[in-house]
């Protein structure tokens, strides 16, 4: 029987964004669901109570891919919560620690923009302590919306730094060249992610991502 997947999008998207991201990991052997929510319009509980819910209702083991500001659901989801599926976490270009440009936006009277996502966005986690193994694929492409905010301290995929994406307690982390947007559609953050929820580990060896 595959291994079960969800995926998750990011603020502002819908669930067909995942479109690629899906194909290329049902090409990978997993059987694939796509988790749509409202990013800014729903309550932040009650994004994470249907999250719960649909994987409860799953067969088996159930890993969780979330995008951007769907990484940090999926943590939020997991965390403190032991009863759920056993499964991996791999988090893509997501703020784990906060995003500067989401505060910057905040900053300029544009907070409804985020909604009931603001906290979450702005604040992230300080570290990760839940059960499952938690993997992060940030990427290096400098070209995005939060660039034009304003400048993005170090290497970054245009809206997230590479520095935001690293949390103390995640299990691997690792980068490939793809913007913020392009992470949904790079071949090498897909391999990676498959490599690290059937191995818990990403591949760092000749051809792998840095870290």
């Amino acid at each position: 029987m595959p291994e079960n997947v969800i995926l998750l999008h990011g603020l502002w998207m819908r669930g067909f964004a995942l479109a690629m991201l899906r194909h290329r990991f049902t090409q990978a052997g997993f059987a694939v669901d796509v988790f749509d929510y409202l990013s800014v319009a729903a309550p932040l509980e009650h994004t994470l109570e249907r999250l719960r819910e649909r994987l409860h209702a799953a067969a088996g083991n159930v890993h969780l891919v979330g995008h951007s500001l769907g990484g940090l659901v999926a943590l939020r989801a997991c965390h403190g919560h032991d009863d759920l599926p056993e499964g991996r976490i791999v988090c893509m270009g997501s703020p784990l620690n906060g995003s500067a440009a989401a505060h910057r936006l905040a900053e300029s009277g544009a907070a409804w923009m985020l909604g009931h996502s603001k906290a979450l966005l702005e604040h992230g986690l300080s570290r990760w302590d839940g059960g499952r193994q938690v993997g992060v694929v940030a990427g290096c492409k400098p070209l995005g919306l939060g660039a034009a905010l304003g400048s993005i301290e170090g290497a970054h995929d245009g809206s997230v730094a590479v520095a935001e994406t690293r949390l103390p307690g995640i299990t691997d982390h690792c980068v490939v060249p793809a913007s913020h947007s392009g992470l949904l559609f790079s071949a090498d953050a897909a391999r990676q992610a498959s490599h690290f929820l059937r191995w818990g580990r990403f591949d760092h060896g000749a051809g792998g991502a840095g870290t």
